[in-house]
């Protein structure tokens, strides 16, 4: 799933090389720590943090799939 959320936010940045994902585990929860270039912020958030819950629907829906609970945090 970490895999997932790095290539959708990639794909939302000017600096690619920029994003980093720290994925934090407690008690079968996982929150995808979602690092990016100050400058690239308002991108990955969005309107109304519109892209930021569509990344957090994406990664309930895997982890759905695989019977996990994630949710994804933006952090610059």
């Amino acid at each position: 799933m970490q895999e997932l959320i790095e290539y959708l936010v990639r794909e939302l940045v000017d600096d690619p090389d920029g994003v980093r994902i720290e994925p934090v585990e407690d008690d079968g929860y996982t929150v995808y720590q979602v690092h990016v270039a100050p400058a690239d912020l308002g991108k990955v958030i969005g309107r109304r943090g519109r892209i930021a819950n569509a990344l957090r629907v994406v990664a309930k829906a895997a982890g759905l799939r695989n019977r996990a609970r994630a949710s994804v945090e933006i952090i610059s």
